[in-house]
């Protein structure tokens, strides 16, 4: 498999995204597949798709494996690192690093549901039982 090591912070694209979507829905494509996929909701070409899986891999963003004819492609980076680095980066530019404003802002700007009410509850009472970070330390470590 030949991929550099992902760059941090990490900053895909949206095309980026909906790629890497199908590659943590599947686990593993070819070009063909993800072409096919994306096309199902926008319309794109073949080898612009292809252009795209070929950058990821520069960018360290997926994996390409070589062996078979059709290369396979999966991702370099699970969702949820994603996720946090992405939120981590919008946290600090648009909330001046302010974790109630995103979450207040998050929960005012569209309807919630009592099942995303209750989960939401459950992570705050975890949160409660963990012993705070002192200021300035760093975060202990997360799983992938």
């Amino acid at each position: 498999m030949s991929a550099k090591k992902p760059s941090s912070p990490l900053r895909p694209t949206d095309a980026e995204l909906a790629i890497l979507r199908v590659l943590w829905d599947r686990g593993a494509a070819t070009v063909r597949e993800v072409h096919g996929i994306l096309n199902e909701s926008k319309p794109q070409g073949y080898t612009t798709v292809l252009k795209f899986l070929q950058i990821m891999t520069e960018k360290g963003l997926v994996l390409r494996d070589e062996t078979s004819r059709s290369h396979i492609y999966r991702s370099a980076v699970p969702p949820e690192r994603m996720q946090r680095s992405m939120v981590k980066e919008m946290v600090q530019k648009l909330f001046a690093g302010s974790t109630r404003a995103l979450v207040q802002q998050a929960l005012g700007s569209g309807p919630v549901s009592a099942e995303e009410i209750a989960a939401i509850r459950r992570t705050l009472d975890a949160l409660e039982d963990k012993p705070p970070c002192p200021p300035g330390a760093p975060e202990p470590p997360r799983r992938s």
